[in-house]
């Protein structure tokens, strides 16, 4: 199996594996970070990721987008673990980079949270914009259609870019799209395709930008709790985190599809997995 480098999260720490090592059992982690370790971030905010939720590889994978159910959101450089933006957002659970250094937030369940919030990377813990939503989970720019796509409890929501170039940016509702299943949990491109991955309570489905409309995915349609499930853009070969038992909001084990295969982390709870190649562009 080719080497393909693999981002996973899950408690406080970050890390990367080579996955090919890994099928064949021996685990290393390349690379990790922990907020709890860098100094370059207020100390206050640095107990914010104790359970990571989120790690996003944008800019070719040089950069790397990490959110917390405990609060913290970052921007971090991969080579040097250096923060680049930092914000405290109530039980975040999924960011995205957009257009012009700017970065959208989901708020999940929480007095304060239940909202998307917009944010510049020049102005950390400054929002600049926020919207309600019902426990959001996932957030997707489409730099080809020019949208930013939102993932909530029960909706796929569609959003257009306003004000862009001002110092006052908002984003604008399209269209919201009802789910087939409650309890949206991750958003994700297809590489190469119009759909995206959307996992819900009980089941997998693909959203065809194009037609606007959801499908049963043909492999983990039926699969209930995943995670996470996340297609590398060259080889096409997907990776996914059931909940352990069905139940947990953990993992231990990642699954891959196209071969499948499987690797297991004893001890680890791991939350999402991301393929560092590809990383999003701005």
């Amino acid at each position: 199996m080719k080497a393909e480098p693999l981002l996973l999260c899950g408690t406080d720490e970050v890390f990367l594996i080579d996955t090919a090592t890994a099928e064949k059992g021996t685990i290393e982690k390349l690379w990790s970070w922990k907020a709890k370790d860098r100094e370059d971030m207020p100390e206050a905010l640095r107990k914010t990721f104790a359970t990571t939720d989120d790690c996003k590889p944008v800019n070719d994978g040089s950069r790397v987008l990490i959110s917390s159910s405990s609060g913290g959101c970052a921007l971090v450089e991969r080579a040097s673990g250096k923060v680049l933006w930092y914000a405290r957002v109530p039980n975040a659970h999924s960011l995205e980079l957009l257009p012009h250094e700017r970065v959208v937030v989901a708020s999940s369940v929480n007095a304060q949270g239940n909202k998307f919030l917009l944010f510049d990377l020049a102005r950390p813990d400054q929002p600049l914009w926020e919207t309600p939503a019902h426990s959001p989970h996932g957030v997707v720019w489409d730099a080809e259609r020019r949208r930013l796509w939102t993932l909530s409890f029960d909706e796929l929501r569609c959003y257009e870019l306003k004000d862009w170039e001002s110092d006052h940016p908002s984003l604008a509702l399209e269209k919201s799209y009802p789910l087939p299943d409650e309890d949206g949990h991750d958003l994700q491109h297809v590489p190469g395709s119009a759909d995206l991955t959307v996992t819900a309570s009980h089941h997998v489905y693909l959203f065809d930008r194009e037609k606007r409309e959801f499908r049963s995915h043909p492999v983990l349609g039926d699969q209930p709790e995943v995670k996470c499930v996340s297609t590398h853009p060259t080889t096409g070969r997907a990776i996914y985190l059931p909940a352990v038992g069905g139940k947990q909001w953990w993992s231990d084990r990642i699954s891959f599809l196209s071969p499948e295969g499987g690797v297991q982390f004893p001890g680890e709870r791991l939350y999402k997995a991301r393929w560092l190649a590809g990383g999003a562009k701005e």
